[in-house]
């Protein structure tokens, strides 16, 4: 992580004055040029917050699911208890997240890459940068669609959370576009952090960017790591066959307490796993 942003080598026949005609594809956006430089700043903070807040918050949340299937369901349902929890939703993920990838695909289809011409760190940072980013916003859609808005609804029976994500990772191939999806997204985040304290300023001169560098591998690494763990206690044995729903139904405008122990004929209560 050695510069911020890579320039693109120059056009030879246009810097000699040669006439060249039209090329090919959509020039790279310039800093300060119309709006983009206050595009650019918004894109670049709303992925630190809220997205970034709301990658590591959701990360921790998953990896309740290491205590057991009524622990994860717990902590789904004091989410979704949190006081207009819609809005919060839309203002703070949904419409944030949606600018900040579709500005993030926008900026990446105008820039071009150079690694094969300069294959330095910084060059294939931003390389990086940019196919982890299609890896995270493909994986975002799928993943919101089938876990929030397809199947049981999550909000409403929040102890078929477990069972529900269990059930999706027990398919190999969507198992490995989960590790795949975390990898590319944790690295995603890492360097957008360490993008973020060079583009504003926080980290001035190589040295700072540098040392900063390690941090934010470390942060990136940490937060893989803990997700790889919550990912792989769904499929653990441990759980293995975990109930379809761990909490019992509650009659309308009646919020119920969450259960401590299993329902009569559901699982075996170590299945359930400790409520902390």
């Amino acid at each position: 992580m050695a510069a911020a942003a890579p320039v693109a080598p120059p056009d030879n026949a246009q810097a000699s004055g040669q006439q060249t005609g039209k090329r090919k594809g959509v020039q790279p956006l310039r800093a300060g040029e119309g709006h983009s430089f206050l595009l650019r700043r918004l894109h670049s903070l709303s992925g630190i917050v809220p997205i970034g807040a709301f990658l590591v918050e959701h990360i921790v949340s998953n990896f309740e699911a290491v205590n057991g299937p009524l622990a994860y369901a717990q902590q789904v349902k004091f989410l979704n208890g949190l006081p207009l929890v819609r809005v919060l939703e839309w203002a703070f993920i949904f419409i944030p997240l949606a600018y900040h990838a579709l500005y993030g695909v926008y900026i990446g289809l105008r820039g071009r890459g150079n690694v094969n011409v300069y294959p330095w760190a910084g060059n294939w940072g931003y390389f990086t940068q940019r196919i982890t980013g299609y890896i995270a916003f493909a994986y975002i859609i799928q993943h919101v669609w089938r876990q929030r808005f397809s199947g049981v609804s999550l909000p409403e029976h929040p102890g078929a959370a477990f069972h529900k994500v269990q059930v999706e990772l027990h398919n190999p191939w969507m198992l490995a576009i989960y590790v795949i999806a975390m990898i590319a997204t944790c690295w995603h985040f890492a360097y957008g952090i360490w993008l973020f304290a060079a583009k504003w300023g926080i980290t001035p001169g190589n040295k700072a960017r540098k040392q900063f560098g390690y941090v934010c591998a470390a942060v990136g690494t940490g937060l893989c790591v803990l997700g790889l763990i919550g990912m792989y206690a769904f499929i653990s044995p441990k759980y293995a066959n975990a109930p379809d729903d761990v909490m019992p139904a509650q009659p309308a405008g009646i919020v119920l307490p969450a259960p401590t122990t299993a329902a009569p004929g559901t699982t075996n209560p170590k299945q359930l796993g400790e409520v902390r």
